[in-house]
């Protein structure tokens, strides 16, 4: 088998990773301001970097929105173009090594499928994401980096943002712990920082994601989520899945690779399989 690239076109960035000999190598990203202009660059790089002809590509999976704006084959090498719900699905499957879970996309909104082997149903999705955080830093911090977001938050502190169980209520209620979030943004004190709020609004997201996969993993019946896509690489995400994980005992997974595994999943799809069609 030659060199197979699968290539994500998002609505900010286009991921792109190779895939040989049942492995993915290579992952990395670009930011995408026009789609056709990222997906040649993104795979100009990957030649580069990877020390490739055309000649040793076999073929190339793209997916995504900006797939859309892909009409014929890039520089001529079969070109295929792939359900996106598939390619979450499958990615999401073969880089957990789960066999069956609900699998969440976190990019600028979020979408939610079933991945039951090689079966991928699209349950929904929500527009609260990345795009979310971001416009939410703008307008209450005037803060717009992504990255400046993060790092402030890591000083933040939700105690003077959220208002939680242990505040509303001195009984214990069975299942929910003290530090369960009664209402986020419910309880903003006179002394709240800029860091408070950052925290607060990266909370919000995640938790907004994370509770609806807990409702959509009970409704098809299986414990596994499986979290994909750019935000994950937000550090402060994995406190509030380890948390959900504990209060519903739902197992969130966060793979390696995740923020590629929709690229990845686009690159493992066969060019006869249900999702996958060639562009002529």
């Amino acid at each position: 088998m030659g060199n197979i690239i699968g290539i994500d076109i998002g609505g900010s960035t286009t991921k792109i990773v190779g895939f040989k000999d049942n492995k993915i190598f290579s992952p990395f990203l670009v930011k995408a301001t026009d789609p056709v202009s990222s997906i040649y660059g993104a795979f100009g790089r990957f030649l580069n970097e990877n020390k490739l002809q055309l000649k040793d590509v076999e073929r190339i999976m793209i997916t995504g929105v900006g797939s859309t704006f892909i009409n014929e084959r890039i520089f001529g090498i079969p070109t295929y173009k792939v359900s996106e719900f598939n390619a979450i699905g499958l990615g999401g499957l073969y880089l957990s090594g789960l066999k069956r879970a609900v699998v969440v996309s976190m990019g600028t909104g979020t979408a939610y499928v079933m991945a039951d082997n090689d079966k991928v149903v699209h349950l929904g999705g929500t527009g609260v994401g990345g795009g979310t955080l971001l416009g939410l830093a703008s307008l209450t911090l005037n803060i717009r980096n992504f990255n400046d977001i993060v790092e402030l938050a890591k000083e933040g502190n939700l105690r003077n943002v959220d208002l939680s169980i242990g505040d509303i209520s001195h009984d214990e209620i069975t299942g929910l712990p003290p530090d369960t979030t009664a209402s986020n943004f419910g309880k903003i004190i006179d002394r709240v920082s800029q860091a408070d709020i950052a925290l607060g609004i990266i909370n919000l997201v995640f938790q907004s994601i994370g509770m609806m996969a807990v409702f959509a993993a009970r409704n098809e019946n299986t414990s596994d989520v499986v979290l994909t896509g750019n935000l994950t690489s937000v550090p402060q995400a994995r406190a509030v899945f380890d948390f959900l994980t504990e209060l519903h005992k739902v197992n969130f997974h966060m793979p390696e690779n995740a923020e590629f595994a929709t690229a990845a999943g686009a690159a493992i799809i066969g060019v006869d399989e249900e999702g996958a069609r060639p562009i002529m």
